[in-house]
């Protein structure tokens, strides 16, 4: 026995779960650079979440070790990673974004750190910007704030000068990169899938955390996400799930006077202003998708505690 098959015996399987929706191209950019990584014991998976514009078979032509899985209809962020759960053997899975590059070494440091602190429920690597060379988007979480529902990303936009090479508990995950063991999965359950889009792993991390585990970023891990840093998407559909998620949130994970607080504001002080804003600015479209954010969870009060597929 060779030592590479002794190395990969040695080493836990890692599950790496990708989503794919209209961007086989960039899905393709991200395998390749797969293709580098020393970590030597890992099966890949790519969900296709039911591309109307793509055909993903190119991704299983250019990569036929890749486990592609098609859905039947687009079943959002969660869905679409919950889908391959089911279907993974790997003692630590990897939820990725199809928008990312990863460094060659970007997988020993996390799965070290799980490995040695089996307290630890789940962690993310640091996040450069891949267009903006050497530049932070995520380089760990402040806390949600119970009452605005808001937190804000240590080192955005700051150059990397070594400055967060450590590994340190963090307020939330970040959902472009984050490792997370089977055996937390199947205590906790999935992610939920009410979300859809955005703040889902926020809510994960707060559920993982409430089960007695802590949440983690490690600086020694490096992964470049593709989402510019000077684009502002601001779509109807972006900007209706952004608040819709925030509410959500607050419903899901706030209780007593604390979530009373939180709701005030939200209603009353935040989601107005928000609207008012994109009114000022022309663009009445948004500010229909904000109010209708609020619509939704006014009268879906039986969503609150709705865990899809966990």
């Amino acid at each position: 026995m060779d030592k590479t098959t002794i190395k990969t015996l040695n080493l836990p399987l890692v599950s790496i779960i990708t989503v794919n929706y209209n961007q086989s191209g960039v899905t393709l950019e991200f395998l390749a650079s797969m293709q580098a990584c020393t970590y030597p014991n890992y099966e890949i998976f790519v969900v296709d979440n039911a591309s109307p514009k793509d055909n993903p078979d190119i991704i299983k032509k250019n990569f036929p070790a890749v486990h592609l899985i098609k859905t039947a209809v687009n079943l959002g962020f969660a869905g679409g990673n919950n889908v391959a759960v089911d279907q993974a053997k790997g003692k630590y899975l990897l939820f990725i974004n199809n928008d990312t590059e990863v460094e060659p070494g970007f997988l020993e440091p996390l799965v070290e750190l799980l490995e040695n602190n089996p307290d630890i429920g789940m962690v993310s690597p640091k996040i450069h910007y891949f267009h903006t060379p050497n530049t932070f988007q995520y380089a760990g979480f402040s806390p949600i704030h119970p009452i605005t529902i808001r937190n804000y990303a240590l080192g955005f936009g700051e150059k990397d000068t070594g400055q967060y090479n450590h590994t340190i508990q963090t307020g939330s995950i970040f959902g472009a990169a984050m490792l997370v063991p089977m055996k937390v999965i199947k205590e906790v359950g999935k992610m939920s899938e009410i979300f859809f889009l955005y703040y889902e792993e926020h809510d994960w991390a707060a559920r993982i955390e409430k089960a007695g585990y802590k949440v983690f970023f490690d600086g020694r891990s490096l992964v470049k996400h593709k989402e510019s840093i000077s684009t502002i998407k601001d779509s109807p559909f972006q900007i209706y799930y952004i608040n819709r998620g925030r509410i959500l949130f607050a419903r899901r994970n706030n209780k007593g006077f604390v979530k009373l607080l939180s709701m005030l504001f939200l209603y009353g002080i935040s989601l107005p202003k928000i609207s008012f804003k994109y009114l000022l600015k022309g663009r009445s479209d948004l500010a229909a998708a904000t109010l209708k954010s609020a619509w939704w969870n006014m009268t879906n009060p039986s969503e609150i505690n709705k865990q899809t597929n966990e």
